[in-house]
């Protein structure tokens, strides 16, 4: 039985007569191929990592796995070629989950003015040119009641390097719901608890943990550039509440964009990389100093 994932933050949502996910209860992901290019580019991409030795195993591990091509009904009615992927969320009660596309520039060299034009706009009006990576959509599990906190798309386009920050804290917050004054940080007032942070982003699988991991492999690798990918961190609350270190992991998605190396370090994913590493760094680093609780680690 196929239906409309229900935790998707980002992206093309399938419904009303729209191309777009579905997922099956075994755990599989099924992303209809792009038009033009994008969706042939996306699996070249698949089946390139997939049966490239160059790439270290404890790297392949913040990838989805990928289980080929499949022509199935889409969610329009219509007969489509869809990727078959692993469903990140699957084996989660409740997740929370944030999308965050990656770099300054999110066109590949070879992509048309047209296209170009229209990325650039996006990227000016975000926080891609002056952070390196913007949030593209997140959802933040309260309880039961409550359900999840998620703000609007709309809301999340236009998000300034202080709102990135605010929701970066919602995000691992058991208050995420909860406002504070843009620009003061950790300062006075009912702003977000980020109670979960050092379960969440802390400790030695956490979320800067597995950042860090990565950063160390783009800062050697010369195999791809990866234009307009994104990072989607996922975690459950009940278990970050019961500080299960593990509970928290990062994967890298889109890749209708990725080009060859030949050579040459990818600076503009690895500046972004950097940049949201920093971010997350510093809230740590607050929670620390409030509390004394020690989740970092080493950078």
């Amino acid at each position: 039985m196929l239906k409309a994932p229900d935790h998707q933050v980002a992206g093309h949502e399938a419904g009303l007569g729209k191309l777009g996910p579905l997922i099956d209860d075994l755990g599989r992901f099924y992303k209809p191929l792009q038009g033009g290019n994008r969706g042939s580019e996306e699996v070249a991409f698949y089946e390139s990592f997939s049966s490239n030795t160059h790439i270290p195993e404890h790297i392949r591990k913040y990838f989805p796995m990928y289980y080929g091509t499949k022509i199935m009904k889409a969610s329009t009615g219509v007969d489509h070629p869809h990727m078959v992927l692993q469903d990140l969320t699957s084996a989660r009660v409740n997740p929370s989950v944030m999308d965050i596309k990656i770099g300054s520039r999110t066109w590949a060299p070879d992509a048309s003015e047209a296209y170009i034009a229209k990325c650039l706009k996006k990227d000016r009006e975000s926080t891609s040119i002056p952070l390196g990576f913007r949030l593209s959509g997140l959802q933040v599990y309260i309880d039961d009641e409550s359900r999840f906190y998620k703000p609007d798309r709309n809301y999340i386009r236009k998000t300034g390097p202080d709102d990135v920050r605010l929701l970066l804290r919602k995000f691992v917050s058991s208050n995420p719901s909860a406002d504070m004054e843009i620009g003061t940080g950790s300062g006075p007032g009912p702003g977000p608890d980020c109670s979960l942070a050092s379960s969440v982003y802390g400790g030695p699988n956490g979320i800067l943990a597995q950042l860090l991991e990565l950063k160390a492999w783009f800062e050697d690798q010369t195999i791809y550039h990866f234009y307009a990918c994104s990072f989607l961190f996922v975690y459950e609350k009940r278990l970050g509440l019961k500080g299960a270190w593990s509970n928290a992991e990062v994967k890298l998605i889109d890749f209708a964009h990725v080009t060859d190396a030949n050579g040459v370090i990818d600076h503009n994913f690895l500046g972004g990389l950097c940049s949201l590493t920093k971010f997350i760094s510093d809230i740590l680093s607050e929670i620390e100093d409030c509390t004394g609780t020690n989740g970092q680690v080493e950078l």
